[in-house]
């Protein structure tokens, strides 16, 4: 049976099928090295406490790379960088404290918090300078955890918050000596909003807290009062996805608005004093104007379900006063049961649009302090279609004007404006910080059009960029921000992740007047020349670029991290090589300034011998292959290997060719702690192939087995032929899609001796309304999803299968129980088959027990199974060292 769940969330009798893996308190409870300990590999795979793996696995496993630093969150006036100093996976013992589930929303009910700030913060806080690299070290007491830096709106200060195991409260520290104080008095509420504000006159916070009076948390009575009910009419067709953690019961619901009930409140930084901000209500994110006068206030609001997460709860967004008053309601949306549902817009003069669309996007404050801004399309004409007329591919018979509005106080029809009116439908807008310019963008098929408009001559529409969104080589880049940051990704609005983040977040302007842009060019043949990155400035009346800064490309990765000035070409870069580890440079006329001292902490992996081609299937489709080798590697040795994959899906070889063309040559590897690459300080070869899954019409896995066949076959067929890989000593391995498609694998070839599979699904007809691409229910596709599940095969199987799996995986199509089938079905087959499931870890392990756990494991097995595949005595055989 699955192992089964107390409504407090810890494991009450885990019994696992086949290995038994105990929590253990504390990282000191954690073994010593199996080949230390002197284990066999039998013992290794039977153990029932957890086991370490050989200490060269576990020195790449907990290799101190948090402690390498990546400048990026400049302060206000570009001259220092925050910095919150990690240390290592979290342990056993934190990660099993108490916590409630809530329909997705998991809280540590002792702190009051959201369980992500208990178990993901960091041991410090430091202030890095960008002129030398100095450092500040915040003061904080001994064994306070902390996250959420955010900088002062002068630069003179630091918050963030103070994680204590009881508690969360608000600190502030000074900027030039790094001494710390706790600014609140009540704890704040951190379970639904997870985060807080300056004001910006930089002399409050604002953040929830708990309400003054609050009663205690619900009891659930000891004698239940009834069954659980969920009820579906026949009308509502919801397309529910298979969500892991959902509400159950009246006091599941009791729970949740005790537990996101809070103070909305601005805590005065020197005198403590909190005032409070309207009434305790469910607040789910606020965001203060500019100005300081007003709060944008998103509610949750009742009816809650047992039949979807919280995400899909209904919410009002409203704008308040700082002392509280509703101005205005924004938006409502109901509970989403997974129909379509449509926004309802509620504020004056607000009109709605078509379908799950209508009603104002985009909302935002406006940069330069003048109020809201938001996009809104005007509405749909009796009898016009959304469907696309083949003689008229725009769509233009049915366009409709899209406008850009602005809504200052008292925020009541009379005082919202259209400041620009467009043709057809916008993708995004932004500001300039003075509010003068507008950008915004357009899209006609595939085809991108970027434009500014000036708003003193709202008539103008000066183009900046248009291409081909496709068309990786002709992408311009995204608008680079007015705070001296970068834009985090391609496309017209790359935007950072941040609180507000889309309009609000202003645009770089020069003092003549125009825009930069900030891109990577990529050479048509990658694998020989490296990406650069540029920015541009480009004028907005014309469109003109002047390249300001291109980045080295010779065996090095430039990229640029942020911005001193960009006329004087005054940068902070990040450079890196294939065997040199990122650092932090300061460049200013021409000079390279370091300001980090980061590590290679495995060199050896590094310098490793790698392999990069590109093979060919049998039907002509041609994929890419990276082989990573042991870095004694003697040319000619045919090794044991681990083909570890992820199959993507794709409607043909240019589609697949690409995503290839963004390939970095120069790029550092980017080692984890589940990096499978660890395995060759082992003696294996580590094949990583693409796995493309070819269909027409998004109809990809009608060709999902074929394909996987043939990729795997012509991958072997290859590392053999180059002398690389013993082919009767290969594993195969993955998490997720991967582990799904090893078992599928293992099921329907002969090639693999043995196969790790982690948090998979291995019966689709558990996911019956969808799957990864797969767009048609079980009932339009029966044959795929039945032909698609291993567990339907599981007497094809060949070669020993490895499982694990998290007992608290939420993702929405590997249901823990999926693990525990799939064994019974193996071990009724008479199948080689382990699994062990691991306490409270989610959708890919996280603690440091657990992660040592696993490599010790897949190195007994794979020991056993593929290094000494034929051999007599491999069951007492010790685990082998590096």
């Amino acid at each position: 049976m699955i192992p089964p769940f107390t409504r407090g969330r810890r494991p009450v009798g885990a019994s696992l099928l086949l290995v038994l893996v105990a929590a253990v308190p504390g990282r000191q409870a954690v073994a010593q090295s199996a080949a230390a300990a002197g284990m066999t590999v039998d013992q290794v795979i039977q153990a029932e406490r957890f086991v370490r793996p050989p200490s060269g696995v576990a020195e790449a496993v907990l290799a101190p790379r948090y402690l390498n630093v990546t400048l990026s969150d400049p302060s206000p006036d570009r001259r220092w960088f925050l910095n919150e100093i990690g240390d290592g996976p979290v342990t056993m013992d934190v990660f099993s404290r108490p916590f409630h589930e809530l329909g997705g929303l998991f809280i540590d009910f002792r702190a009051n918090r959201n369980r992500n700030l208990t178990i993901r913060n960091n041991a410090g806080l430091e202030l890095i300078s960008g002129t030398d690299g100095a450092r500040v070290k915040v003061q904080i007491p001994e064994g306070l955890r902390i996250s959420n830096a955010e900088w002062s709106p002068d630069g003179k200060s630091v918050a963030f918050f103070g994680h204590t195991p009881d508690a969360t409260h608000l600190w502030v520290a000074d900027a030039a000596t790094g001494r710390a104080r706790q600014v609140t008095r009540t704890a704040v509420l951190a379970t639904l909003d997870t985060d807080f504000e300056w004001a910006p006159d930089g002399k409050a916070l604002v953040t929830v807290l708990i309400p003054e009076g609050r009663g205690p948390m619900p009891v659930e009575e000891a004698v239940p009062a009834g069954p659980q009910v969920k009820l579906a009419e026949e009308s509502d067709k919801n397309h529910l996805r298979t969500y892991a953690s959902l509400m159950a019961t009246p006091h599941d619901k009791a729970l949740l608005e005790w537990h996101v009930t809070g103070q909305l409140a601005a805590v005065d930084v020197q005198s403590r004093r909190a005032r409070p901000i309207g009434a305790p209500t469910m607040v789910q994110s606020f965001q203060v104007s500019p100005d300081g006068m007003y709060v944008r206030v998103t509610r949750m609001t009742k009816p809650f379900s047992y039949v979807v997460p919280v995400n899909n709860f209904g919410t009002i967004e409203e704008v308040w006063g700082m002392d509280g008053t509703m101005l205005v309601k924004l938006n409502e949306e109901p509970l989403n049961l997974g129909v379509d549902t449509t926004r309802t817009p509620t504020a004056p003069g607000v009109g709605g649009g078509d379908g799950a669309q209508a009603g104002p996007r985009e909302i935002a404050w406006r940069p330069d302090g003048k109020g809201l801004t938001f996009l809104l399309q005007e509405p749909a004409k009796p009898g016009d279609s959304t469907a696309r007329d083949e003689s008229d591919p725009n769509n233009r018979r049915n366009r409709r004007k899209d406008r850009v509005m602005s809504w200052v106080a008292p925020f009541d029809s009379a005082h919202l404006t259209a400041i620009y009116e467009n043709d057809s439908r916008l993708s995004g807008h932004r500001y300039s910080a003075d509010g003068s310019v507008l950008f915004a963008s357009e899209r006609t098929g595939q085809t991108t059009h970027q434009f500014a408009v000036k708003l003193s001559d709202a008539s103008k529409k000066h183009t900046l960029a248009r291409y081909r969104a496709d068309d990786v080589y002709a992408n311009p880049g995204s608008l680079v921000n007015a705070d001296g940051t970068m834009p985090a990704g391609f496309g017209f609005f790359g935007f950072r992740f941040r609180r507000g983040g889309g309009a609000d977040e202003a645009v770089a302007l020069s003092s003549d007047g125009a825009a930069y842009f900030y891109g990577t060019q990529y050479d048509k043949n990658p694998l020989a020349v490296g990406p650069r990155t540029f920015i541009d400035k480009v004028t907005i009346e014309d469109g003109k670029k002047t390249r300001l800064f291109e980045s080295d490309n010779d065996g090095v990765y430039e990229r640029v991290l942020a911005y001193q000035d960009l006329e004087a070409k005054q940068l902070y870069l990040s450079r890196e090589g294939t065997r040199t580890v990122p650092q932090s440079y300061r460049s200013e006329a021409g000079t390279l300034t370091q300001l980090t001292q980061n590590q290679d902490y495995t060199p050896d992996l590094t310098a490793a011998p790698r392999e990069s081609f590109v093979v060919e299937r049998p039907d002509g489709f041609k994929f890419k292959v990276d082989v990573t080798l042991p870095p004694n590697y003697q040319p000619g040795t045919k090794l044991p290997a681990m083909f570890w994959f992820y199959p993507r899906e794709y409607a043909g070889q240019e589609e697949y060719d690409r995503g290839a063309r963004t390939f970095n040559k120069n790029a550092f590897p980017n080692f984890g702690t589940r990096s499978i690459e660890y395995l060759v300080r082992l003696g294996y070869a580590v094949v990583e192939p693409d796995s493309p899954i070819i269909g027409e019409n998004r109809l990809y896995n009608n060709n999902y087995e074929n394909d996987l066949r043939n990729n795997l076959a012509t991958v072997i067929d290859s590392v053999e032929a180059r002398g690389l890989v013993d082919r009767s000593r290969i594993a195969i391995g993955g998490h997720s899609y991967g582990a799904f498609s090893t078992v599928n694998a293992m099921v329907h070839t002969p090639f693999f001796k043995a196969g790790i599979a982690g948090d998979g699904n291995y019966n689709r007809t558990l996911t019956p309304l969808n799957f990864q691409s797969e767009r048609r229910d079980l009932w339009e596709a029966r044959e795929t999803y039945l032909s698609m599940s291993p567990l339907l095969y599981a007497n094809n199987l060949t070669g020993a299968l490895l499982m694990y799996h998290g007992l608290g995986d939420q993702n929405v199509g590997t249901h823990p129980s999926h693990s525990p089938r799939l064994f019974h079905a193996l071990n009724g087959l008479g199948k080689t088959t382990s699994m062990y499931l691991y306490p409270f870890e989610d959708h890919g392990p996280a603690t440091e027990e657990t992660l040592l756990d696993l490599w010790a494991r897949w190195s007994a097995w794979l020991d056993k199974y593929v290094k000494n595949a034929g051999s007599k005595d491999k069951k007492s055989s010790p685990v082998s060292e590096p």
